[in-house]
């Protein structure tokens, strides 16, 4: 398992791109699931970064294992901020144009349908959302 703590801010992104892609390449990642990780990465990083601490800000630690059979990534987000679960959240009405759609939700619709598995639980005042992807 690797772990990264950075501080949960817009300006750490590259950072945790970075950090989550030298794991995918080690494992020759293929550039099209590298690139739903990534997306369902930023998707997640700056919702911690914009909404767990808000007005503050604090720390996210992302941990990552791989497991062999079979050949998948576990990436789990851990904050200590507000207690969410975006889960819990109905999906949007992909069926609906933008406008009538509203604001918000896309971006964790994305990440659970791109994502083989999503999962949130609060412990020991901790926000947890894993995501798992077979690459």
């Amino acid at each position: 398992m690797k772990e990264l703590t950075v501080k949960a801010d817009d300006k750490n992104l590259e950072q945790v791109l970075a950090f989550i892609d030298e794991i995918l390449e080690a494992h020759d990642c293929p550039p099209k699931t590298q690139m739903q990780i990534d997306v369902a990465v930023e998707e997640l990083f700056v919702n911690i970064a914009h909404y767990a601490y808000s007005p503050d800000t604090g720390p996210a630690t992302l941990r990552v294992e791989t497991q062999k059979e079979p050949l998948s990534v576990i990436i789990t987000f851990i904050d200590g901020g507000t207690p969410y679960n975006p889960l819990a959240k109905p999906d949007p009405d992909v069926t609906l144009s933008a406008e009538e759609r509203g604001v918000g939700g896309l971006g964790i619709y994305i990440v659970k349908k791109s994502m083989d598995n999503v999962l949130y639980e609060y412990k020991d005042g901790k926000n947890i959302l894993t995501i798992i992807k077979k690459i």
